[in-house]
C-alpha cells in the first residue's frame, strides 16, 4: 500500500523550507558547520558512524526509525521532516515503504541535500520480492513487482553500499575525504571477514534449507550463500496470521527435510512458529530467532547494538539451524 504524507506534514514541509534556507554553524566562534546526515534505518546509521570514525563525534547523525517501528509501518513525523529539510546527506532504502520520501524532498526546499536511494545504488543487485511454494500470497500491486527492501541483510550488499555512502559523504565534506575512505576500507574488511565466515559455515553445513514460521526478510542473505528456504510470508508482508494450508505445508517441509528448527524474526511472538511445530510429526522441535534489525531502538544502540555484532549473532543462530 502506498504511503502518503498527511496535510499537516505537508504544511510542516513548507515551513521547514523557509526555516532551513541557511544552516546554523556548529561552533559560532569559528563558523564551522556541522555535517548533518539523516538515515532512515539502523544498519545504515551504524554504517555511517563507522565511515565517519572519529568525525562522528563532531557530526550530527540522525536515525529516524529509532523507536522500534519497522520500515514497513513507518510514517515521518513533523520533527523528522524538519531534520530532513536541514541535512546535508539523506540516506534511505528506496523501496515501496519509502514512497513518502519523494514528496518530502521535493517540498523541503533543501535543494543542496545529497539524497541516497540505496536500492538505486544497488542497481541490478536489487531483487524483487519472491513468492515461494506454500507461501501466503498477497494482492498483486498494480504497478508491478515490488523490490525486496531488506538489502542490508546481505554482507555483500553492505560492503558495496558502504562504498556508495562514503562517496556521497565525501561530496558533502571533501575536506575529510581521505579519512572517510580509510575508515570505509577498514570497515569493509571486517564485513568481508564475516562474509567469509558465513560462506564457510554454509559450505560445512549438513542442512541447506531453513523454514520460517514468519515473514522472510532474509532472501538476500540466503541467496548469497546458496541456501533454500520456505516461509509463511514475503519479507515486506504485514500479515502475522497464516492459513491452515500454509501451516500444514511448512510443517510438512520440516518432516520431509528432517529439520530440527523453525525460525522467526525478532519481532515475532512465537505463535505462528509454534503452530508449525505443533502441526509437524516431532513436537519437540525448537524455535530460533534471527535479527532482521527492523526493530532496533535508540536504547538498543545505547546498550551497544551495532550492525556487525548482530550479523555475528545471526551467524551463530544460522549455524545451529543448518547444523554447521
Amino acid at each position: 500500500m502506498k504511503k502518503y504524507i498527511s496535510l499537516a506534514i505537508c504544511a510542516v514541509i513548507i515551513i521547514c523550507s523557509l526555516a532551513a534556507c541557511g544552516k546554523s554553524p556548529a561552533n559560532p566562534e569559528d563558523g564551522a558547520e556541522k555535517l548533518k546526515i539523516v538515515t532512515t534505518i539502523f544498519p545504515v546509521y551504524d554504517w555511517v558512524k563507522n565511515i565517519l570514525g572519529d568525525k562522528a563525534a563532531s557530526a550530527d547523525v540522525t536515525l529516524l526509525l529509532d523507536s522500534g517501528v519497522d520500515l514497513h509501518s513507518y510514517q515521518p513525523t513533523a520533527d523528522d521532516i524538519v531534520k530532513i529539510s536541514a541535512c546535508d546527506v539523506f540516506i534511505y532504502v528506496g523501496g515501496e515503504s519509502d514512497e513518502w520520501v519523494e514528496d518530502a524532498l521535493a517540498g523541503s526546499g533543501n535543494t543542496g541535500a545529497i539524497a541516497v536511494n540505496l536500492i538505486d545504488e544497488l542497481g541490478a543487485g536489487a531483487k524483487s520480492e519472491e513468492i515461494k511454494e506454500g507461501m501466503e500470497e498477497e494482492e498483486a500491486e498494480e504497478e508491478g513487482e515490488e523490490k525486496d527492501e531488506h538489502i542490508w541483510l546481505s554482507l555483500k550488499n553492505a560492503a558495496a553500499l558502504c562504498n556508495a555512502i562514503c562517496d556521497k559523504i565525501c561530496q558533502a565534506d571533501s575536506d575529510n575525504e581521505n579519512l572517510y575512505k580509510e575508515n570505509t576500507a577498514s570497515y569493509i574488511e571486517k564485513i568481508k571477514t564475516l562474509d567469509n565466515e558465513y560462506q564457510s559455515a554454509v559450505s560445512a553445513a549438513k542442512v541447506k534449507t531453513v523454514v520460517f514460521g514468519d515473514r522472510f526478510p532474509f532472501r538476500y542473505l540466503v541467496d548469497d550463500y546458496g541456501l533454500d528456504y520456505y516461509a509463511a510470508f514475503v519479507g515486506c508482508s504485514a500479515e502475522s496470521e497464516a492459513s491452515f494450508k500454509t501451516v500444514v505445508f511448512l510443517a510438512g517441509k520440516l518432516d520431509e527435510l528432517g529439520l530440527k528448527y523453525v525460525l522467526q524474526i525478532e519481532s515475532a511472538d512465537g505463535r505462528l512458529a509454534q503452530s508449525v511445530i505443533d502441526a509437524s510429526a516431532d513436537k519437540g522441535r525448537e524455535i530460533l530467532t534471527l535479527n532482521s534489525m527492523q526493530s532496533t531502538t535508540a536504547s538498543d544502540i545505547e546498550n551497544g547494538a551495532d550492525y556487525l555484532s548482530i550479523m555475528e549473532s545471526n551467524l551463530g543462530v544460522l549455524k545451529t539451524a543448518i547444523e554447521a
